[in-house]
């Protein structure tokens, strides 16, 4: 395990509208705002369709990360988030987990790493920008897997 302090800057409420695209709008967001790197606490409401790490097949490796994509439509979520710089991009790396209901299944759910999301209606987002250590999402280990690391800041 590692750890850091962090260092928070500003806090702001996010309202997405219906037919937003989810993951774009956030990033645009950050662009205007000057953030590159941030904590989502938390995240609400529903999704028109959203695209999810998943596969319906048996794995062929169990310990290798999964990438596959499967697609629900019409669900309830809850979430959460990482922002960090992706430093082989040069760009903002969300790392975004859901865990969301279907409603035409009696709620049944499925949680995993967001891919692409349509807002249906509202989601609602508090998002807290991280002043310090710089936060980076290099890809790392055998599976070349975007992992949060922090860059090493001076002591006062």
């Amino acid at each position: 395990m590692r750890h850091t302090a962090l260092t928070m800057g500003r806090t702001f409420a996010l309202a997405f509208d219906d037919g937003d695209d989810f993951i774009p709008e956030l990033t645009g967001f950050c662009a205007q705002m000057g953030i590159r790197q941030a904590i989502i606490p938390m995240f609400l409401g529903g999704f028109r369709q959203v695209s999810l790490v998943g596969t319906n097949g048996p794995l062929e490796d169990p310990e290798a990360p999964v990438w596959d994509e499967t697609v629900l439509h019409t669900v309830e979520a809850v979430g959460a988030a990482t922002l960090a710089w992706s430093p082989e991009n040069d760009s903002l790396a969300p790392h975004i987990h859901v865990a969301v209901g279907r409603k035409d299944l009696s709620a049944a759910g499925s949680v995993s790493h967001l891919l692409k999301a349509e807002v249906q209606f509202i989601q609602e987002m508090f998002l807290q920008e991280v002043l310090s250590p710089t936060l980076l999402r290099p890809l790392c280990g055998p599976h070349a897997v975007p992992t949060l690391t922090f860059a090493p800041h001076a002591e006062p």
